[in-house]
């Protein structure tokens, strides 16, 4: 490769991580190429872009970046590929999914929320991170709660009062 193409892979790598708020880097070693045509179908479906990638440009591109990602260096061997998202936790789903089989996509690394993940045992930490959209429909319900028991006591109470004043009335005297 000349060293005109790989600079502007760099470049683009540079571009990507700028563009996107989180990115995994994943061990594909092993997979064939039906079985990576079908996991860049359930990225695409699941609005994440995945693009294999050689480890000496990816160093190159995160080393340039405003970013520190020192930590991310080590893991930068073997056949790499960079899933690149803008929810934290969805790349994590599709790796846990994936790999529940034959263990291949794993887990090396990942960039999310603005947190350094290394290492397959954060999965399950990274699958539990919540998308903005879940954190606000958990606000909304926890603040609807307390709006629901009181106009259910109201309105269960007007029935009570309701009944007591109608079996008074009805009562002989």
């Amino acid at each position: 490769m000349r060293k005109e193409d790989k600079a502007i892979i760099i470049e683009k790598l540079g571009e990507k991580l700028k563009e996107y708020a989180h990115f995994y880097l994943v061990d594909v070693t092993g997979l064939n190429a039906e079985t990576t045509s079908a996991l860049r179908r359930k990225c695409f479906k699941s609005e994440v872009k995945m693009v294999v990638v050689k480890n000496n440009l990816l160093h190159k591109a995160l080393e340039q970046s405003e970013t520190d990602f020192t930590p991310l260096y080590d893991t930068l061997k073997g056949t790499t590929a960079v899933f690149f998202c803008n929810t934290a936790n969805v790349p994590a789903k599709l790796i846990k999914e994936e790999g529940k089989a034959t263990g291949i996509p794993a887990l090396k690394a990942a960039y999310a929320e603005e947190e350094i993940y290394v290492g397959a045992e954060n999965l399950d930490a990274l699958v539990a991170i919540k998308s903005k959209n879940e954190v606000i429909a958990e606000v909304v319900a926890l603040l609807q709660s307390p709006a629901k028991n009181v106009i259910s006591a109201l309105q269960s109470g007007s029935q009570t009062i309701h009944g007591v004043l109608k079996t008074l009335g009805e009562r002989p005297e």
